[in-house]
C-alpha cells in the first residue's frame, strides 16, 4: 500500500537518525515467510555495506534511496506492505533486514519489515541508479508536476485518467488509494480519457494532486483497517480519517451530500468515485466486483 505520502513519511522519519552513522552490521532476520529479493546476494550486500555510512536518504517515486559513502546507492522498494522502522516493528515475524550502527544515537538499528514479502532491497554501483531509474523508466515526481507537465502528459494518451495516474512511467508516486482521492477532490470522472480533459479540469487536477498529497504527508500517510502501514516509529498515519472516496462504497458523498460513492474496476484495480460530483457525459460502466 505505501504510496508517495507513506514513503515520504518513512524517509522523513528515518533521515535524522541514519545520516552520517557508520554501519557495523547487517543481518538477515530469521523470518520463515516468503523471502524478499535482495541484490546482490545478502552476503555480498553485507560485505559491501560494513563500515560504510549513509550520506543521504531521499524518496524517488515510491522508493527509499540511500546514498552510501562509497559512491553506491541502496534502493529499498516497500511495494505493498514494506516499512522502514526505527522502533517497535509491528511484529518480529515479518522482519527482513536489520542495519546496526556502531556510534551512539537515538536508535541503534534500522529495520526493513514486510508482511507480504514483495519488497526489494538492491545496491547499485556509482552511476547505475541513474540508468535504472532515469526519466526513460520513471516519470517526473507527482509533487513536481506543473499544469504544463500535466497538459503534456495527458495530451499524449487516450487512456482513462485514473489509469494514467497509476502509470509510474508517466508520473511517479501516485498509487491506487490517492488516485481515487485526487480525482474526487478535482471533480473528475475517473473514466475520462486523459486527452479529453478540459483546461479547467487540468487546472483542478494539478491543484488536487498538490493538495491531497501534501495533506497526506502532513498526516503521515494512511493506515487502513488492516493496520499494516506505520511510520518509522510504529505509529499510525491519520489521513485515512480524511478519505472522501477510497473504500467508501455505498456511503453518502461527503463532498456533495447527494451522491453515493460507487466502486468500479479499472486496469484490474478498484476505483471509488461519486457519480454526482464526478459526472461526465461518458457513461460509467461498472466493473465486475471482486
Amino acid at each position: 500500500m505505501p504510496e508517495l505520502p507513506e514513503v515520504e513519511t518513512m524517509v522523513r522519519g528515518i533521515r535524522p537518525h541514519v545520516i552520517g552513522r557508520t554501519i557495523c552490521d547487517v543481518s538477515l532476520c530469521a523470518s520463515q515467510c516468503k523471502p524478499i529479493l535482495v541484490k546482490p546476494t545478502f552476503s555480498k550486500l553485507r560485505e559491501q555495506l560494513l563500515g560504510r555510512q549513509f550520506l543521504s536518504v531521499r524518496r524517488v517515486g515510491k522508493r527509499v534511496v540511500f546514498e552510501i559513502s562509497d559512491g553506491a546507492t541502496l534502493v529499498v522498494e516497500p511495494r505493498m506492505t514494506g516499512l522502514m522502522v526505527l522502533l517497535d516493528p509491528p511484529n518480529l515475524h515479518h522482519l527482513r533486514l536489520q542495519w546496526d550502527f556502531q556510534d551512539d544515537g537515538s536508535y541503534p538499528s534500522l529495520w526493513f519489515w514486510d508482511r507480504r514479502g514483495l519488497g526489494t532491497v538492491a545496491r547499485y554501483e556509482r552511476g547505475e541508479f541513474e540508468v535504472r531509474f532515469g526519466p526513460h523508466t520513471l516519470g517526473p515526481d507527482a509533487l513536481e508536476m506543473t499544469i504544463e507537465r500535466w497538459r503534456e502528459c495527458c495530451g499524449r494518451t487516450h487512456r482513462e485518467i485514473k489509469v494514467l495516474l497509476l502509470d509510474q512511467k508517466s508520473v511517479a508516486g501516485i498509487g491506487n488509494l490517492y488516485a481515487s482521492e485526487i480525482l474526487h477532490v478535482a471533480g473528475i470522472n475517473p473514466q475520462t480519457p486523459s486527452d479529453k480533459l478540459s483546461p479547467q479540469q487540468l487546472e483542478k487536477l494539478t491543484e488536487s494532486v498538490q493538495s491531497v498529497l501534501s495533506k497526506a504527508i502532513e498526516c503521515e500517510g494512511s493506515t487502513l483497517s488492516d493496520g499494516t502501514y506505520r511510520n518509522a516509529l510504529n505509529q499510525n498515519g491519520s489521513y485515512q480519517n480524511l478519505h472522501r472516496a477510497y473504500m467508501r462504497t455505498g456511503l453518502t458523498c461527503l463532498s456533495c451530500g447527494t451522491g453515493t460513492i460507487e466502486r468500479i474496476v479499472q486496469a484490474q484495480r478498484s476505483t471509488f468515485f461519486c457519480p454526482c460530483c464526478q459526472n461526465s457525459s461518458k457513461r460509467v460502466r461498472k466493473g465486475k466486483k471482486k
